[in-house]
């Protein structure tokens, strides 16, 4: 199944002495172990938060924000998507995944990804 691992942590310039030269290191390291392993689906850090434009619905028209929608200390930063057997495995995954901040200042969450039936599919169903 796969897996995909938000990573939720604050954004740059707001931690504390942050070595940033051991934190992409660290994200290489799971990325090249990966990928070796044939399980790395995707992954990729976000630009900050101020480069974000939220969409809403409002009377059947788009309305366009500037900036992410919700105002947090911790703002998601990225993601992996990974195959794993079981969430035993995707967590022992997001253990090995690096954040900005330690402790309860930032976290990955883990999602399954739904299995999506292909176009075709959807059709012999609304019929």
């Amino acid at each position: 199944m796969r897996y995909m691992f938000l990573i939720y942590s604050r954004e740059v310039g707001g931690e504390p002495k942050l070595d940033r030269a051991a934190l992409i290191a660290a994200h290489w390291a799971v990325m090249n172990e990966t990928k070796r392993l044939g399980i790395l689906h995707g992954c990729s850090p976000l630009q900050p938060t101020g480069t974000a434009t939220t969409v809403r619905m409002e009377h059947g028209k788009p309305l366009v924000l500037d900036g992410p929608f919700a105002e947090t200390k911790e703002q998601l930063a990225g993601y992996y998507i990974i195959e794993c057997q079981d969430l035993d495995e995707a967590i022992s995954w997001a253990a090995k995944i690096p954040t900005y901040c330690q402790g309860l200042e930032g976290c990955i969450e883990i999602r399954p990804l739904a299995n999506v039936p292909p176009p075709e599919a959807a059709q012999s169903v609304a019929q």
